[in-house]
């Protein structure tokens, strides 16, 4: 009868994996390439209401009473939007900032979305908000110890907890991404939401802001996959090392 090794065991073990972050690399790029396509085809159509995504943004904020939160034009590449709790702000390209366009109205009032979890004090948001100092930090020093652990394990087995020490650091920041998950749905509902019911976007225009936000959070829903399969991978190493 025939064993195989631990040796082979393992090398096959690596070999999976490998190909598992390779898919979920060729992914990433679809979904970034699916992302530039959708926002490109929905910026070349025109909304009917005919404002911009700045004044789509401040209409759903004030339909929800939020006067305090500053709008402003941060001049960047196009899909680098983002809402920073720091000042209250809604940061928009000049894409976003001033286009008419269905993309426009879609990113820009997701980001509005993030500035009315701030103001309601979502869940998810307050929690993402208060883990992410550490989870910075965390993740920057995470792979120090995990390689640390792993070299000095092979001499000194009970120095493997240097290495456990490094996927508990590496955990939080994984956390962080899954926690983030249900903060950019959220948003993104809360935004097509209040599309409709104020009247911004017709509900023939819709479904294609939907596209784009859907495509937009596809990236988050890789990025976390890649770093669930990376946290998984760095645990079982120090666990077959017992």
């Amino acid at each position: 009868m025939y064993y195989a090794s631990p040796h082979y065991s393992s090398y096959s073990y690596d070999w999976k994996y490998l190909i598992i972050l390779i898919v979920l690399f060729i992914v990433s790029l679809i979904v970034q390439g699916l992302v530039s396509s959708q926002y490109k085809k929905y910026s070349s159509v025109r909304a009917l209401s005919g404002l911009t995504g700045a004044q789509a943004a401040e209409k759903i904020l004030l339909a929800r009473g939020v006067t305090n939160v500053q709008i402003k034009c941060q001049g960047g590449q196009d899909l680098s939007d983002y809402y920073d709790p720091r000042d209250n702000s809604i940061n928009l390209s000049k894409g976003v900032y001033y286009s008419d366009s269905v993309a426009a109205m879609g990113i820009a009032c997701h980001e509005a979305g993030h500035a009315l979890q701030q103001a309601e004090s979502y869940g998810p948001y307050k929690l993402r908000r208060a883990i992410i100092p550490f989870a910075n930090v965390s993740s920057r020093i995470a792979m120090v110890f995990i390689l640390a652990g792993f070299i000095l394990s092979i001499w000194a087995e009970h120095l493997r907890f240097i290495g456990m020490i490094g996927v508990i650091l590496f955990a939080v920041a994984v956390f962080v991404q899954i926690v983030t998950l249900p903060v950019e749905i959220n948003a993104s509902h809360r935004a097509l939401k209040l599309l409709g019911s104020e009247q911004i976007l017709t509900q023939e225009e819709l479904p294609k802001a939907k596209k784009v936000l859907t495509a937009a959070a596809m990236t988050y829903v890789v990025a976390t996959l890649t770093a669930v399969v990376q946290l998984l991978r760095f645990a079982s190493l120090f666990a077959r090392r017992r």
